[in-house]
Formats: C-alpha cells, sequence, structure tokens
C-alpha cells in the first residue's frame, strides 16, 4: 500500500497534474458559489476540453472539479442565503443565521476545516479500502453486474427527486435512449429511423450538456425578471476560535462517517449525506432548539457531510464502475470515451490513473482550504456577475464544445431537444440524474443481461441462482418500496401523536 501511495505522489507531483488540479479546484469552487449550473453541467461543459489531455490528468482535474464545488458551495450559503450546490441548502438553515448575528467568519471557518477534515478522511478510507473492493469485484460475472446495475438504478430512483414513480420514469427514459444504435447481437440498427448520425447512439455529453446546462439557460432566463439576489454579508475576521472547533468536533466527525457511507451508495448523493447529517445531528444534541437559530455545529455537520459525500461516490466508480450521481455519471462516461473502463480491473489495468488521482485528491483538498479560507469574500463577489451575461457565455461555451465532438448539425439538435426536455423536467419535478446514468448504464447493463443468458441458454433463473446477484437484486426490491414505508410510518406516527393529544 505505501508503495502504491508513494507512486500516487509520483504521478500527482507533476507540473502538469499539480496546474489542472489546482484549476479544477478553483473551478470548482466558481462553480459552487454561483447558484444553479452545478458540478454535473460544469463537467459535462469541460469534456470536450479533457480529451485533448492525458487520460490521468483529465481524470483529475473533473474530480478536483467535483470535490471543489462541494467546498464552494457553503460561500454564499452563509453569506447570501442563497445555496450555489443542492448539498449546501442545508448550510442556510443556521450559516446564513450566524452571519446575520455578525458571526460570519467563525461560520465559513467551521465550514473550511470541517469540509478538509472530511475530504481528507474519505480520501483516506478510499486509498485503503479501494483496491480490496476491486478484488471483491472480481466474482462479479454477467448475472452479477447485471443485478448491480438494476440495484444502483433502483437507489437512484427511490433516492432522487420527491417522486419514485418519476424517478423511474426519468430512468427508463435514460435506458431508451441508450437503445439507438446498433444492435449489440444482430448489428442491426435501432431506433435510427433512417439516420445516418443515430447509428453510434446517442452521446451522452451531448444529453447531459443539453439536460443541464442547456435547461439552466431556459430556466434562468425565464426567471431573469423576477429573480432577487440576497444582501451579501462580509466576513471581516475569518477565524474559530479553539473552544469552538472542540464543540464541533464531534458534529464533524459524525458528518463525515455519514457522508462517506451515503455518498458509497449509487444514487444518494451528497444532497441526501448533508439533510441526513443534519437531522440525525438536531436529534442527538442536547439542545436541539439552537439548531436553526445559529447553531455552528448546524454548519459543522452538514458541510463536513456533502464533502465526506463527494470522496465516497468515487469509491463504487472507481472499483465497480457504478457512478453515485450526475457528476460521477458524467466521469464515468468521460473515462469509457477515453477507452477506460471503471471497474475491478481498472486498479492492475491503469495503477498510474488511479493512484494518481487518489494521491491528487490530498493535494486538491490542501489547495481549497488554502483557496477557500482567506478568498471567501473575494469568491462571494462573483455573486455580483448578472445573469444575462453569464448565462450567454454558458450557452456558447456549451455549443461549441457540443459542435467540436463530431461537427454534426443532429448533436446540436439533439442538445436543444434534450435542454426543451429538461426544462420540463424541471418545471415538473422529474430528477434528471437518472437520465443520465439509465443512458450510461443501459449499454453495459443490456450487454451483461444477454451475456448472462447466453450462460444459461436462455433460462432468466440464473440471476436468482447466485447468491450476490440474487442479493442485490433483494435490496433493489426494498430501496424501492423503501420511501412508501417512510411515508407510511410517518403517517402512523402522526396519527398515534394527534390520538394522543385528542385523548390529553
Amino acid at each position: 500500500m505505501l508503495d502504491h501511495i508513494i507512486f500516487g505522489f509520483s504521478v500527482a507531483f507533476t507540473p502538469l497534474n499539480i496546474g489542472v488540479a489546482f484549476l479544477g479546484c478553483l473551478v470548482g469552487t466558481i462553480i459552487g458559489v454561483l447558484p444553479g449550473l452545478g458540478p454535473t453541467g460544469t463537467i459535462a461543459i469541460l469534456l470536450p476540453l479533457v480529451f485533448s489531455m492525458p487520460t490521468t490528468s483529465a481524470l483529475i482535474m473533473l474530480a478536483a472539479v467535483y470535490y471543489g464545488a462541494m467546498y464552494g458551495g457553503s460561500t454564499t450559503s452563509i453569506l447570501v442565503n442563497i445555496p450555489g450546490e443542492s448539498a449546501s441548502v442545508v448550510t442556510t438553515l443556521d450559516g446564513h443565521k450566524m452571519a446575520l448575528q455578525g458571526r460570519a467568519g467563525p461560520a465559513l471557518a467551521i465550514s473550511a476545516v470541517g469540509s478538509f477534515i472530511a475530504g481528507t478522511f474519505s480520501i483516506i478510507v478510499l486509498t485503503f479500502i479501494g483496491a480490496p473492493v476491486a478484488r471483491f469485484a472480481l466474482r462479479f460475472g454477467p448475472a452479477e453486474f447485471f443485478s448491480l446495475m438494476v440495484f444502483g438504478l433502483s437507489t437512484v430512483a427511490s433516492l432522487t427527486g420527491k417522486s419514485v414513480v418519476k424517478a423511474i420514469m426519468a430512468t427508463v427514459l435514460g435506458l431508451m435512449m441508450a437503445t439507438v444504435g446498433i444492435d449489440l447481437v444482430s448489428g442491426a440498427p435501432r431506433y435510427t429511423f433512417g439516420n445516418p448520425f443515430l447509428l453510434d447512439g446517442i452521446d451522452f455529453i451531448v444529453v447531459a450538456i443539453g439536460m443541464f446546462a442547456i435547461s439552466e439557460v431556459i430556466v434562468t432566463a425565464e426567471e431573469l425578471r423576477t429573480g432577487t439576489r440576497g444582501q451579501i454579508i462580509k466576513a471581516k475576521s475569518i477565524w474559530v476560535s479553539f473552544r469552538e472547533f472542540v464543540y464541533c468536533i464531534g458534529s464533524i466527525l459524525r458528518g463525515t462517517v455519514i457522508g462517506f457511507f451515503v455518498g458509497v451508495l449509487p444514487g444518494a448523493g451528497a444532497t441526501l449525506a448533508s439533510f441526513l447529517s443534519y437531522d440525525i445531528e438536531k436529534r442527538v444534541a442536547k439542545n436541539p432548539e439552537r439548531f436553526g437559530q445559529g447553531e455552528i455545529r448546524g454548519v459543522a455537520c452538514p458541510e463536513s457531510a456533502n464533502n465526506a459525500a463527494s470522496g465516497g461516490a468515487l469509491l463504487p466508480l472507481l472499483t465497480l464502475g457504478i457512478p453515485g450521481g450526475g457528476a460521477t455519471a458524467v466521469m464515468l462516461g468521460a473515462l469509457m470515451m477515453l477507452d477506460i473502463t471503471p471497474g475491478p480491473l481498472l486498479f492492475q489495468k491503469h495503477p498510474d490513473m488511479v493512484w494518481g488521482l487518489i494521491a491528487s485528491m490530498y493535494l486538491g483538498n490542501l489547495m481549497l482550504l488554502v483557496l477557500n479560507w482567506p478568498l471567501v469574500n473575494l469568491f462571494a463577489r462573483i455573486m455580483y456577475i448578472p445573469a444575462r451575461y453569464l448565462m450567454p457565455i454558458v450557452l456558447v461555451i456549451s455549443t461549441i464544445g457540443v459542435w467540436s465532438l463530431s461537427y454534426s448539425s443532429m448533436d446540436l439538435i439533439i442538445m436543444g431537444i434534450c435542454g426543451v426536455v429538461g426544462y420540463y423536467m424541471r418545471k415538473n419535478d422529474y430528477p434528471l440524474a437518472p437520465v443520465l446514468l439509465g443512458l450510461i448504464l443501459g449499454g453495459r447493463m443490456e450487454q451483461a443481461f444477454r451475456q448472462a443468458l447466453i450462460i444459461s441458454r436462455g433460462s432468466p433463473l440464473i440471476f436468482l441462482q447466485k447468491p450476490i446477484s440474487v442479493t442485490l437484486l433483494a435490496c433493489a426490491l426494498i430501496f424501492l418500496a423503501l420511501p412508501y414505508l417512510l411515508a407510511r410510518s410517518r403517517q402512523l406516527r402522526l396519527a398515534r401523536e394527534s390520538a394522543l393529544e385528542e385523548e390529553a
């Protein structure tokens, strides 16, 4: 293990990789500050650029953008009460209240310290359990991989968005798009409608940019007249006392552990991790009534959780080839287009890339602490950029990026259609991430399904005869039923409480 880590640092400390790590951290921080676009859309826009870079450098930059956005989202949540990223929504509950009380400095400081501790913890765990998980994954055959992808998509459907039905519909839309192109077995074209540009299938980059970037431009244009920006509060002294740090250390550690293991779960993501950790922290606190009134632990816990979750999401991506959310799904697609398939053999076939990435995350985490702590007021000023200037730039960059892929007008048409579809889905509370996951995993899922049936001579019982496969399918059913079970449990608890009140 020590040899692997030393080798990884020798890869990470090349001038190019240090430079792209810093660039990714800087871009990620800025994107975290700006509300709306998010790491998924940003990574999608940057994909055409990274294809001209070495594979290891490309992955280092994309990962830095991803966890950098988790850092930056807290700045405007605290100073402006506008979360730059969905995972920072919980931070506004106590962070902005602290800012209004003149305690913006301690809030920003404990956010940076908690994020650094959580990010470092997640990288250490990834360092030591990544290879063992990959070795365990070598036991997976086609049936197990199919069941694993079913489990991943079901967790996304159950944990993403407000409605399980809408999340399943979004997942099915992505799987349908994955069937466009040449059939894997027969070689016959499917759903191309005679258009030769669709023989290679629908490019996930086109869909990602359309769904996330273009739909964001449309939504911003619609809300431009009615949108309001909060008052930016300047933090005078960005520091936290030793007493406050000791007071928060338990919250930071609890948020870190919860965030990492929630992040490992496909589909859960940093948003769920921050909400869950805040809820648990409030339940274990001696004075829960302080939360929501400017409690510093209400900042430390969710910020630690969302940064730990971003590191945890890389574990299933690298070891199993299963993305944990929209951003890691785009990273998976980028690796596949670079002719690298994440999975159990990745640690053996591409050790320079894997260990170089892990080592660069240690470096990037330190860069983010240096960037975010003293420069938060400077980054907050980015909020002054009017949306009417920012969104056209996003539109131009997106269009150029899609056109540069294959110089196809069909890609631009698909991007526009996906943008309109993404806008409709946002307005009607359909989650976007399941579409992308379904599109990326669809081809591999179909291939594993067909291989399993060939092995079993057409018998679907193979999925129930393999212990790992049947366990994963059972877990998938449990996750799909979980929202309904939780809702039913909540209804029964409320009914019981109301009955007790009436008796009293």
